[in-house]
């Protein structure tokens, strides 16, 4: 018999970006945006993608590893106030291992042309395939990747 395990966990992650909260908003809601920084790791490849962004709208991404293994992430948003936050649950699988569960919250608040950011993810890491710090470290990665991102698209302007 296999051993069974649950970790709860939940951090937040608070950055200022230098862009507009309609600009920082359109890095998640628009999917070639978002395709663009959402990954985290840079070197794993990049595989299907979809967004759906609205309520009860899906979003679905893989990415293969390494070592061959695939990295799924499968989303469901909650709650959508454009310009304010964002609400969703997604699970992450190893191939077809389920190895989390998590509630996301995302805030985002004006300060003159900048973009106060506040993440805050709760998660159910199962049965020691992950752990929280693993993921909070591949968040902030995802998050430098948006920071990039957006000055990507101010150089370009």
């Amino acid at each position: 018999m296999t051993e069974h395990s649950v970790t709860h966990a939940t951090f937040t992650i608070e950055r200022v970006y230098d862009a507009s909260t309609a600009r920082v908003f359109a890095a998640w809601a628009d999917p070639a945006i978002k395709r663009r920084w959402f990954a985290c790791h840079d070197d794993w490849e990049a595989g299907a993608h979809t967004l759906d962004f609205s309520v009860g709208g899906q979003e679905h991404l893989t990415t293969r590893d390494s070592d061959g293994v695939d990295h799924i992430y499968d989303a469901v948003y909650q709650d959508i106030v454009p310009g304010n936050r964002i609400v969703y649950a997604y699970a992450m699988r190893l191939a077809e291992r389920r190895i989390s569960v998590s509630l996301a919250t995302v805030l985002f608040r004006a300060e003159g042309s900048r973009t106060r950011f506040v993440f805050t993810e709760q998660a159910a890491f199962l049965d020691g395939y992950d752990r929280p710090e693993e993921r909070e470290r591949g968040t902030r990665i995802g998050l430098d990747n948006l920071a990039r991102e957006l000055q990507r698209q101010s150089a370009a302007a």
